[in-house]
């Protein structure tokens, strides 16, 4: 393999997966016309992370192209024929996906299916790893028998102790006009691989973080809490007494898996991606952790109403990962996490 494309390269996971790939020397090709700070306002804007990887990476090369652009994406793959894809390009938000319901749909789920079939034409043997979210399972989670203790919700059933497994419902609940959008393409990206027998991944994951997120209020679970800290801006907490859980894996981690998978690819796989209940925890006790880091007391203020579609406790169980590919791991812990998010955050400041 010597050329890879990365969709949303310029964001959390795609920057990631570009930086990992590009120190193996592979040529490395991105496609990412700033969406985000469309989304997200100038808050969002990925320019700089962009910059940063051409300014580093002779072998990393940037395509400003719109994957709801069906032709042009046609065009662009047949034109830089790629060993392998990772598709990270996504409107991100559940929150923001009801104020602009066509621009989510037509990103998350037509952008998913004009990059597959693009690569259909081109080769049925070509990796394509899509980064789903665990939003497809909807608020199914919810249902679960829950105990809660002084700092958080968990599971009070032994059977979910590891967390949920790839087999959860993800049927007949409320998943968000997001989570309806991603679980489209994630169902596309799985009849891809069955039907016409091609290599594809949908990696469900659960909060993805790292130090190269820019991290807004209505995405970005960990970086924008430590940002909040730092800056010392006013977080707010909705619903669930701050003590709904996350379960939060680096972005290094999630690039490993990604290079793991195109090595030793399978057909329509599915695998929830997070950090298991070692790197869990909840929105009150990620203020310890980071008032511990920074010694910067955290300011908050709790609106009684959670997000629609909110999970009140999610943990990845990562059994189903491990046992496929038993090399990988996790090797980043949620100290280490929070240390690397920080530091990223006072340097910007």
């Amino acid at each position: 393999m010597k050329k890879i494309l990365v969709t949303g390269a310029g964001g959390l996971i795609g920057s990631e997966v570009v930086r990992f790939f590009a120190n193996k020397k592979m040529q490395v090709i991105g496609i990412d016309n700033n969406m985000r700070s469309v989304f997200f306002g100038e808050k969002g804007d990925t320019t700089w992370n962009i910059t940063q990887l051409e300014e580093t990476f002779f072998n990393f090369e940037n395509f400003s192209v719109d994957i709801r652009d069906r032709q042009t994406i046609i065009d662009f793959i047949k034109l830089h024929k790629p060993d392998a894809i990772v598709h990270t390009a996504a409107q991100p938000s559940h929150d923001l996906a009801a104020t602009m319901p066509f621009e989510d749909f037509d990103v998350n789920a037509v952008g998913t299916l004009n990059l597959l079939e693009a690569t259909r034409q081109l080769s049925t043997s070509i990796p394509f790893v899509h980064l789903s979210t665990n939003k497809v399972y909807g608020d199914n989670p919810n249902s679960l028998n829950l105990v809660e203790t002084d700092t958080r919700y968990d599971y009070l059933d032994e059977a979910y102790f590891n967390g949920i497994s790839e087999s959860f419902n993800v049927d007949q609940c409320k998943h968000s006009l997001f989570g309806a959008s991603k679980l489209a393409g994630d169902i596309l990206v799985q009849e891809y691989g069955r039907y016409f027998n091609m290599p594809t991944c949908c990696l469900r994951g659960g909060c993805l973080t790292g130090p190269n997120h820019s991290g807004v209020e209505l995405h970005g679970f960990l970086s924008y809490l430590i940002k909040c800290n730092v800056n010392e801006i006013e977080y707010k907490i909705y619903g669930y007494k701050g003590k709904q859980v996350r379960d939060n894996i680096h972005s290094y981690d999630v690039a490993n898996f990604i290079d793991q998978f195109i090595q030793n690819p399978k057909v329509a796989a599915v695998y929830n991606i997070g950090g298991g209940r070692d790197n869990s925890i909840s929105i009150l006790e990620a203020f310890k952790l980071i008032e511990s880091i920074s010694g910067i007391p955290m300011k908050y203020t709790y609106v009684d109403e959670n997000r629609i579609g909110d999970h009140i406790c999610y943990i990845s169980n990562l059994e189903k990962m491990k046992a496929d590919y038993p090399s990988w791991n996790i090797t980043k812990d949620l100290k280490t996490t929070f240390q690397e998010i920080y530091q990223a955050w006072v340097s910007k400041k």
